[in-house]
């Protein structure tokens, strides 16, 4: 027969050995409080605490990924849009992660919303929309200095979504619309401007030589009669003069311009 009273004490020792023993993960720190004094942390591996005195906290190491909740912003320019982003950062000391803010996770994720809200506030709708890389880098500066007395290291923050209202949509599309038409304006226009330069040199050109335009005008007149269905009345050699004048006048009126 077992005698119990003789296994109580091998039980004993195997309940306090049990306890006693902790094999935290390589990603994984353990923060030891003892008699209630924060003495340090301890792992990965094989780690020994002294059971019913001291008392261990887990801490994960790896990259913790927050999905902040979308914000309504109201930008520079009192344009109201909704924002989110994503947030990365990982605990580099577990003790302060423990001893100086109550719950580091929740900590983090409402100081991203109330960061995301100030800092997008402070700029216009133009800056939100085009310079997404430069506001994802101020805001991870930012978060990772007010986070840094909680041993939290931010390792990136990227604005994800921006909606903006269907009247705001509207008025984005018209602007682009109008700029794109300025653009085709100002392209014609200089294209003018060159033809009319050229066509310029080439009256010069051509009132200097008065025979010039002469074969000019028979080259034409072959272009013009490859249309069989066209009648072309051509003037004679002797108007050569008269179209030298029109060379002239027209040469002048493009010098006036």
């Amino acid at each position: 027969m077992i005698d119990i009273a003789n296994l109580l004490p091998l039980l004993l020792i195997v309940i306090i050995l049990f306890q006693a023993v902790k094999i935290p993960r390589e990603y994984e720190r353990l923060v030891v409080f003892r008699l209630g004094r924060f003495i340090g942390f301890k792992g990965p591996g094989l780690t020994l605490v002294i059971p019913l005195i001291d008392q261990v906290q887990s801490m994960d190491l790896r990259i913790i990924t927050i999905d902040v909740q979308k914000q309504s912003v109201i930008t520079k320019d009192n344009v109201t849009v909704d924002v989110d982003a994503v947030l990365y950062y990982r605990v580099v000391d577990p003790g302060k992660a423990v001893v100086q803010v109550e719950n580091y996770m929740v900590a983090t994720s409402l100081l991203a919303q109330t960061t995301l809200r100030d800092v997008l506030g402070q700029i216009e709708l133009d800056d939100l929309l085009s310079k997404r890389e430069e506001l994802n880098i101020k805001l991870q500066e930012i978060l990772d200095r007010q986070t840094d007395p909680w041993g939290i290291k931010v390792t990136g923050v990227t604005l994800r979504d921006v909606s903006l209202p269907d009247s705001m949509l509207r008025a984005i599309a018209k602007q682009a619309e109008a700029e794109r038409e300025k653009r085709a304006r100002i392209i014609l226009a200089d294209g003018e401007l060159k033809a009319s330069a050229t066509m310029t040199e080439a009256a010069k050109l051509y009132g200097e030589a008065p025979m010039a335009i002469r074969l000019r005008e028979l080259q034409t007149l072959a272009e013009i009669a490859r249309e069989k269905n066209l009648i072309v009345v051509t003037t004679t050699g002797s108007d050569v003069g008269g179209t030298t004048g029109t060379v002239a006048g027209l040469t002048k009126a493009f010098e006036e311009r």
